[in-house]
């Protein structure tokens, strides 16, 4: 497994390749838990071609991802799952992965953007 492609943002890729073509990839990008005092790697992306599943692949990109962050130091590797994912949460949960059930994961996107960055001071109440 190679370290392909970096973005000027921060964010990298691990491509598999099998018979001469990429079958699948994880793009991935650093963090910093306040918690620990250190930077860790979150998982953005995981995905391997369906008919190169079930082949090791999935396993192998996301040990890639365990290995970089030994080498770097790092004290954390994250991401989520879709919840109706139970294939990949096994996988995940068998390589010692735990739900972060304590955790709701919140997000503004589109026109909750412009929304939040209009917010004065003045509209938060303490």
């Amino acid at each position: 497994m190679e370290n392909l492609w970096e973005t000027p943002c921060g964010a990298e890729a691990l491509i598999a390749e099998m018979d001469g073509g990429a079958v699948g990839y994880a793009l991935f990008f650093p963090t910093f838990s306040t918690f620990l005092g250190m930077p860790g790697l979150h998982l953005e992306d995981l995905f391997v071609k369906p008919e190169y599943r079930g082949h090791g692949i999935g396993l192998a990109l996301i040990s890639a991802m365990g290995k970089i962050a030994v080498e770097r130091g790092y004290q954390r590797v994250e991401w989520a799952v879709l919840d109706w994912n139970q294939p990949s949460i096994e996988l995940y949960r068998s390589l010692g992965a735990a739900s972060l059930n304590e955790w709701i994961p919140m997000r503004v996107d589109g026109e909750g953007i412009a929304r939040l960055a209009a917010v004065s001071s003045q509209n938060i109440v303490s």
